[in-house]
């Protein structure tokens, strides 16, 4: 019988280090795009595409990574999405900085940002399922579930890392396009540890990498069940998980939508220079990330409420924090905004994975996963655009129409949702 093997700290930590860096670079390209659009004078709608983009690739080729876990193997398709990491990393900051010396137009700034973003969306999807399905195959029970828990919080510390970092590296003659050249020196650096400090995997359990989510400001990323393959006929149109799938359809493009226009209302709203801009966008996205973290890992080990008031109250007070966001004049009310709204979505999201889990049966558990996924993923692709899209025919009309939407939705969760129990 083969026995167990555990995983050192330092190889740990070079698996923690795989989803931080890509999880902090692309948070921080996020804050840094709509400063260095408006000084390209590319329109704000293309600046969302552009993520729209890589979101779509991403939802489309994460899930055959996942699958090729085992045939490939996890290193190599580690290292295979960190080489996509550094590629796009450099890419993007190649363009972005001839773009901003003047040296090629905006036009085909945008058509070789949106090469370098498909770059990402392609390949840096390989490794966070290699990294879940390493972790899996080499611890089981409570200690695989919690390893896989604190690798997944990567995804949470990434969203604060990465716009608080990226003003630090604003340096001549690169200017906006230095974090990008920095998180891909970073990149490289955990590649190589990961080359020379972590062995070619032979598993020990067999498992599959279940598919991350789209790393964005307040993607907490996988939940930590493992994909073993074992999936049970769950269809999409099922009664006891069809609720919980438009709930957080709803709730998923809302947050999208927020993401995508936040940074352009720090810029407008609060009449900054470009470099000012940056600065305070990096702000208002750490206090929201901050907000996310605190309800996640602070207020729902310690309230102890059901999905279903995760999901009611998590609306309401998002709905809250939105509205607040979008009628803030100061760079304090932004952001304190910004922040409860977080919050209500770091309450929202919790409440619909764990309320889409616990409506099915444990033989459905991996289905239900990828579903969850797949909502989480897909409101990624059409909703930014949305977002700037409204955002663009009056600057307070996405807050208002995401504001009004959670509303409805808080309240119809509150006085008439009634969640069914799995049969058997």
């Amino acid at each position: 019988m083969t026995t167990m093997t555990n995983i050192s700290k330092g190889r740990f930590g070079l698996l923690f280090s795989v989803m931080l860096v890509a999880a902090a670079g692309n948070t921080a390209l996020q804050s840094l795009m709509p400063a260095i659009g408006r000084h390209l004078g590319i329109p704000d709608i293309w600046i969302a595409v552009a993520f729209s983009l890589s979101a779509i690739i991403w939802v489309v080729t994460a899930p055959l990574w996942a699958r090729r876990a085992d045939r490939r193997g996890r290193r190599a398709l580690m290292r295979l999405g960190l080489s996509g990491f550094i590629a796009s990393m450099l890419v993007c900051g190649t363009v972005l900085a001839a773009g901003l010396i003047g040296r090629i137009g905006p036009t085909t700034v945008f058509v070789i940002f949106l090469f370098g973003r498909a770059i990402y969306g392609a390949f840096g999807s390989a490794a966070p399922p290699a990294v879940q399905a390493y972790i899996a195959a080499r611890s089981a029970g409570e200690q695989r579930t919690r390893n896989l828990a604190a690798i997944a919080s990567s995804f949470g510390l990434g969203t604060i890392i990465g716009p608080a970092l990226a003003p630090l590296f604003l340096f001549p003659p690169l200017g906006l396009a230095g974090p990008l050249f920095v998180f891909a020196l970073l990149g490289a650096l955990v590649l190589a540890a990961l080359l020379t400090g972590l062995p070619d995997d032979r598993p020990v359990y067999p498992a599959r990498g279940s598919v991350a989510d789209y790393p964005s400001q307040g993607a907490i990323g996988p939940d930590g069940a493992a994909d073993t393959g074992d999936d049970a006929p769950l269809r999409w149109r099922d009664a006891r998980i069809a609720p919980w799938l438009v709930i957080g359809t709803i709730g998923g493009h809302g947050h999208a939508a927020l993401l995508g226009v936040i940074g352009f209302l720090v810029i407008d709203r609060l009449q900054l220079t470009i470099d000012e801009a940056q600065h305070a966008i990096a702000i208002v996205l750490m206090g929201g990330a901050t907000a996310t973290l605190l309800a996640q890992w602070g207020l729902i080990p310690r309230l102890r409420l059901s999905p279903r008031q995760l999901v009611s109250s998590g609306a309401l007070v998002a709905a809250g924090g939105v509205l607040a966001t979008g009628t803030a004049t100061t760079l304090y009310g932004v952001t304190l905004g910004f922040a409860a709204a977080s919050m209500g979505f770091g309450l929202f999201r919790p409440g619909f994975t764990s309320g889409a889990s616990l409506a099915v049966r444990p033989a459905e558990q991996n289905v239900a996963a990828g579903m969850v996924t797949s909502v989480n993923g897909i409101a990624y692709i059409a909703a930014p655009a949305a977002g700037v899209a409204l955002y663009g025919t009056w600057l307070p009309l996405p807050f208002l129409t995401i504001g009004a939407v959670m509303l409805c939705l808080g309240f119809w969760l509150f006085f008439a949702f009634s969640p069914s129990a799995p049969e058997g």
